[in-house]
């Protein structure tokens, strides 16, 4: 019997995705306002949030619900490998730390996956089908805004293992409404996913602030040499 997962996690996370697009950070990058470091900074966090999803999906891959919406093909980890190589050069992976925010997001996913696995689903859900939606739209914002040329630096977007994005979408979404799981499982699933793009939103929400610093920093630059 359908749960009726997939629309349920849309229409009750529809308010937070709003909140989460009204951020400072993400209305800049969508206006097509891409400050480098700030974003070199975003897929450094974003490296650490798929390797503790992608690492309780592994661990619980065998689970009665995350079963169901398991598709290794949509791991972003190698991809953000590849992106964090161009930002950052070969050394990357010791020039690279997780924010606050980030550490609390990545606590939170290793949680669950310890004592509640089904909810590993709502994390799923709101990161990987958010890439799969508007990552090509993100992408040649990105590409424009910074320069970029080829794919150099957003590797993230791309998903080379999914021939045909649209057919993927309604597999997940199938695979998503057959979870076998019960209401008071599917209202659990809800609030996490509106958790996890809380979580997002203040990894975000640090962006943003670095963001500030950096143009007030400029800011200040040009008033003093103004005065020179």
């Amino acid at each position: 019997m359908s749960t009726n997962l997939a629309q349920q996690l849309r229409t009750g996370t529809t308010k937070s995705h709003s909140m989460a697009e009204n951020v400072s950070f993400v209305k800049s990058f969508l206006g097509g306002v891409v400050d480098k470091k700030s974003y070199r900074k975003l897929v450094a966090n974003l490296y650490f949030v798929y390797i503790a999803i992608e690492e309780e999906m592994e661990k619980n891959k065998e689970h009665y619900a995350v079963s169901s919406i398991y598709f290794p093909q949509l791991y972003r980890q190698s991809s953000l490998c590849k992106d964090l190589c161009y930002y950052y050069g070969s050394d990357w992976k010791n020039m690279i730390q997780p924010s606050q925010a980030t550490k609390n997001y990545v606590n939170r996913i290793h949680e669950i996956g310890k004592v509640q696995p089904e909810l590993l689903i709502a994390h799923a859900y709101t990161r990987y089908m958010g890439d799969l939606s508007g990552g090509q739209v993100l992408k040649k914002i990105a590409k424009s805004a910074m320069g970029l040329s080829n794919c150099d630096g957003t590797e993230f977007y791309d998903f080379h293992d999914i021939e045909d994005e649209s057919l993927f979408k309604k597999q997940y979404r199938d695979a998503l409404d057959n979870v076998p799981v019960n209401s008071k499982q599917v209202a659990q699933i809800i609030t996490e996913a509106n958790i996890a793009f809380n979580l997002n939103m203040e990894v975000f929400q640090e962006l943003n602030s670095n963001f500030i610093k950096i143009m007030l920093m400029l800011l200040l630059n040009t008033v003093n040499n103004f005065r020179k």
